[in-house]
């Protein structure tokens, strides 16, 4: 959200609040039309638009018209932030001071500021209320670009390899795991309590805005056991024994990664996706294209490294601070060497992409995802209808109260009485009005924008009091005559209507002087020829 505040309160307490001490850090306003991704797509957009609905860049097939829900985050895009198209306003009771915040799109794919916000919240959700205090490993899967085509494109097919995955990490937990080596498998219930509980994240984007699925696993590195004597596992909070993994090295990996091979391509020849002697050929490559990884492992009292790992399996595929732009071409820098065919003349990978507008805007296209489309999946106990999530949850709760409860309780709305100033003469309620009952998947914006950037937005720069939210404005009327009263631009950021390419605009001109440059050969004196001699047939 971005924030403005009306000139002439700034201008009525300019030496207030100085004898606090240092100021804390102040939240800043947000322009996004003052970004290169906002003017690129403000000025291409409709251009892309009308060429892709026409077929005019490679790999659409016979897609041509791109899907509605594109087009549409593309257009909330443009109008997030932007204070035209309405604001909140909040306001110090303290002192009287106020700033508006402009309204968010909550879009995904292409929004920066929504897509940091959904990535936060994920990840604080994750780390405070779903994984326990345990040790947490990163499993991350990469398949070849031949299988990732129909990966991209069927979601049974990529339902199929990520169980396969998901199976072969179960395995590997449980063969590791020394203190539940004497356990019957058969013995656990369904086989989840024993399971690792993975908090599966879908990533279909490359580090150089490409289409690339692969699959970012958080795992608690060791299973479960119902202890015994609680068989009934649907009791109301059975008691669980975690046997912590060790030993899950290179080549406890290697080994995985071959088990993955091989299951993963003989589902894909079950399916008739490959035949059988390409999935033969394709194992007895060197380099086969599958990677595994479980190098990353969060100890059990480092919560902060986990929820700084939970933002990196949950980030957005477009950075803002990697784009620049040079000449007529914009620049992305890539996170790693991208293997795109490029200009040098030695075929040497680089680390930056040079990109066309138009191209660019086709690249952030395709990775938009369709809407309700889960980006992260539950598996084993901590699955939604697993008997056992709400006794593993619990184990997230912190051990010690304090400001770690504080921290937990933020996520609520404070009541009325809490924030309305009780002076003299202020009327009392009879009883405090109970907040509205808040998913603890849903944090508020100041609390994220807080805990991301250090910076709490509802701080009065004025007197460093608590601000409050007291209006939404909506009505266009009404939001044009505040902005204009402010001295803020009433109008929303001109939309560049779609055009073709350069020479269609003058190609009329260039028509009719070439018409009158050519000579009227009809008109014009022939020479005689020299040989004059009679060409005429006789029969």
């Amino acid at each position: 959200m971005s924030a403005v505040a009306p000139p002439a309160q700034q201008r009525s307490h300019p030496h207030a609040g100085a004898h606090q001490g240092a100021k804390p850090k102040l939240y800043n306003q947000c322009h996004p039309e003052r970004t290169l991704l906002y003017r690129t797509i403000a000025e291409h957009f409709e251009t892309w638009l009308e060429l892709a609905s026409a077929g005019q860049f490679d790999g659409q097939g016979d897609h041509h018209t791109p899907p509605v829900y594109v087009e549409q985050t593309f257009r909330k895009y443009l109008e997030c932030g932007i204070f035209a198209h309405g604001f909140a306003r909040a306001r110090c009771d303290a002192c009287g001071h106020d700033f508006f915040i402009a309204f968010s799109c909550k879009g995904r794919g292409v929004c920066s500021s929504c897509n940091t916000r959904r990535m936060v919240e994920t990840a604080a959700h994750l780390s405070d209320h779903v994984f326990p205090r345990l040790p947490v490993r990163q499993w991350v899967l990469s398949v070849p670009k031949r299988l990732r085509y129909f990966m991209q494109r069927d979601g049974a097919v990529l339902n199929r390899v990520l169980h396969i995955f998901l199976r072969v990490i179960e395995q590997s937990l449980q063969a590791h795991c020394p203190g539940a080596a004497q356990v019957d498998k058969a013995a656990l219930h369904i086989g989840a309590v024993a399971l690792a509980k993975p908090q599966v994240h879908i990533h279909r984007f490359g580090s150089s805005l490409n289409e690339h699925v692969h699959f970012h696993v958080c795992v608690v590195d060791g299973v479960f056991e119902v202890a015994a004597g609680e068989a009934d596992a649907t009791a109301a909070a059975p008691r669980l024994i975690f046997h912590p993994a060790s030993g899950i090295e290179s080549t406890a990996v290697a080994q995985s990664q071959v088990c993955l091979r091989k299951r993963i391509l003989r589902a894909f020849v079950r399916c008739d996706l490959i035949e059988k002697t390409d999935a033969k050929e394709m194992l007895a490559y060197q380099h086969s294209g599958f990677s595994l990884d479980a190098g990353v492992c969060i100890e059990a009292h480092d919560r902060a490294a986990l929820e700084r790992l939970l933002r990196y399996c949950a980030r957005p595929p477009l950075a803002m601070d990697r784009l620049r732009k040079e000449g007529a071409s914009l620049v992305y820098r890539c996170a790693k060497q991208h293997s795109e065919p490029t200009s040098d003349k030695q075929g040497r990978k680089v680390d930056e992409l040079v990109l066309t507008p138009l191209e660019l805007i086709h690249r952030i296209a395709a990775l938009i995802p369709p809407p309700r489309t889960h980006r992260h999946r539950y598996f084993g106990v901590l699955a939604p209808n697993s008997p056992l999530r709400c006794a593993v949850t619990a184990l997230a709760a912190p051990v010690q109260t304090g400001q770690l409860g504080a921290r937990e309780d933020a996520t609520e709305e404070p009541s009325p009485a809490e924030v309305e100033p009780q002076g003299n003469g202020a009327p009392t309620p009879c009883e405090p009005v109970p907040p509205p009952k808040r998913s603890p998947a849903h944090y508020l914006w100041a609390v994220l924008i807080a805990r991301l950037y250090e910076v709490f937005p509802l701080l009065c720069p004025i007197c460093g009091g608590q601000m409050r939210l007291i209006a939404f404005i909506t009505n266009t009327a009404e939001v044009r005559k505040i902005l204009e009263h402010i001295g803020v631009d009433s109008q929303p950021p001109r939309i560049t209507p779609p055009r073709g390419p350069p020479l269609w605009d003058n190609c009329d001109a260039l028509a009719d002087e070439m018409l009158e440059a050519l000579p009227d050969w009809d008109e014009a004196a022939q020479p005689a020829p020299d040989d004059c001699a009679d060409q005429r047939i006789h029969w």
